[in-house]
C-alpha cells in the first residue's frame, strides 16, 4: 500500500514535470546563433512600422536567433531579451570564428605603423570590399597598422565586363591588416585610414606616400628633445608589388633648429616590417641601427643593417 509521503512526492513530480513542459512551450528553439555587426541596433517588439523598443544590442554582441520573416531576425540577447533586428546587421558564428582564427594566427604580429580611420570603417575578414565584415570603427578611432595585401578593387557590373573584354588588367587597391584598440584584428582598406607621421617630416614626402615613419633616437636641442626618423616611402598608386620602394633618414641639425635629409636610398623592393634597434660599435659607441628587408632580383628577401652616427647613416657589412 502506498505510503502518505510516497504520494505527496509522486505529486511532487508530476507538477515539476508540467512546469517545466510549460515553459518549453514559452522558450522558443534557437534556429542559430549570429553576432550584431553594427555598432548599435535597436531591438523591435513587432514587425508593423509603428514598433515599441525593446532595448539596443551593439557591435559583436553575441545573440540568439530564434525567429525568421522575410528580412527580419527575431534575436535574445545574454539578458533574455527578445526583438527584431534587421538580418543585414548580424553574422553567422563562422565569420565570428574566422575573426578569431585571424586574432590568433596575427598575436605577434609586428606592428609597422600606427593609423586613424577618416570616417567609419569596417574590418574585414579578408582584403576586399566584397568579404564578410563584423567589427565596425568610428571615425578617428586609432589602429596598430600590420601588414599591406593588394587585391583588385571592385568595379561596376557594366565597368568589370568592359575591362575584362578588352583584356586589360583591372585597377588594383591596397588594404592593411590591423589592430584596434580593442584587440580586434581584420582588413581596412587603404584610404580610409591615415598613417600618424609626424607634420615636421611628413612634409618632405614629395609627392610620395609615406608608408612607415620610425624614430630611431632623440638629439637635445636646448631645453628640448628632437627625434630623429627613419622614414618610408612608396608611389603615390596602389597595387604596387612592393611595400616601400624608398627609405629617407631625417637628423635635426642644431645649429639650424630644423630636419635634414642625412640619408637617402630609392629603388629598393622593400618589405615590411622593419627592426629598430640599436648596438654597441665600440669607439663609436651605443648608435642606433634599422634592418630594411628587400627582396634581390629572385625574389629572395634579404636583410640589410645600418647604423646611424648621427649625421652620417652607413650600411653595416
Amino acid at each position: 500500500m502506498t505510503t502518505p509521503i510516497t504520494r505527496w512526492s509522486f505529486l511532487a513530480l508530476v507538477a515539476c514535470a508540467l512546469l517545466l513542459a510549460g515553459c518549453g512551450r514559452h522558450r522558443q528553439r534557437v534556429l542559430e546563433v549570429d553576432y550584431v555587426s553594427a555598432p548599435q541596433v535597436v531591438l523591435r517588439d513587432q514587425l508593423a512600422q509603428i514598433f515599441n523598443k525593446v532595448g539596443t544590442v551593439s557591435n559583436g554582441d553575441r545573440v540568439e536567433v530564434v525567429d525568421r520573416e522575410k528580412r527580419f531576425a527575431k534575436v535574445r540577447t545574454a539578458n533574455g531579451l527578445e526583438g527584431w533586428v534587421e538580418q543585414r546587421y548580424l553574422v553567422n558564428q563562422q565569420v565570428f570564428d574566422a575573426f578569431q582564427k585571424l586574432n590568433q594566427q596575427e598575436k605577434d604580429a609586428a606592428v609597422v605603423g600606427t593609423a586613424n580611420t577618416r570616417n567609419e570603417t569596417n574590418l574585414h575578414v579578408e582584403p576586399g570590399r566584397d568579404t564578410e565584415h563584423l567589427y565596425q570603427l568610428a571615425q578617428g578611432a586609432k589602429l596598430s597598422v600590420l601588414k599591406r595585401a593588394t587585391v583588385e578593387k571592385n568595379l561596376p557590373g557594366p565597368a568589370s565586363k568592359s575591362a575584362a573584354g578588352k583584356g586589360s588588367h583591372l585597377p588594383m587597391e591596397d588594404w592593411w591588416l590591423a589592430r584596434d584598440a580593442n584587440g580586434h584584428v581584420g582588413w581596412v582598406l587603404g584610404r580610409l585610414i591615415d598613417l600618424d607621421v609626424p607634420l615636421e617630416v611628413a612634409q618632405y614626402a614629395e609627392g610620395q606616400r609615406i608608408v612607415g615613419c620610425f624614430a630611431l633616437n632623440e638629439v637635445s636641442d636646448g631645453d628640448k628633445k628632437v627625434p630623429q626618423y627613419l622614414m618610408l616611402l612608396t608611389e603615390s598608386k596602389d597595387g604596387m608589388p612592393f611595400d616601400f620602394n624608398q627609405a629617407r633618414v631625417f637628423t635635426w641639425n642644431v645649429r639650424r633648429h630644423r630636419y635634414e635629409t642625412a640619408y637617402r636610398e630609392r629603388g629598393l623592393n622593400g618589405v615590411l616590417p622593419v627592426t629598430i634597434s640599436h648596438e654597441d660599435f665600440g669607439k663609436e659607441g651605443d648608435l642606433p641601427t634599422f634592418i630594411l628587408r628587400v627582396k634581390d632580383p629572385a625574389g629572395n628577401t634579404i636583410e640589410r643593417k645600418y647604423k646611424m652616427n648621427t649625421p652620417i647613416v652607413r650600411r653595416v657589412s
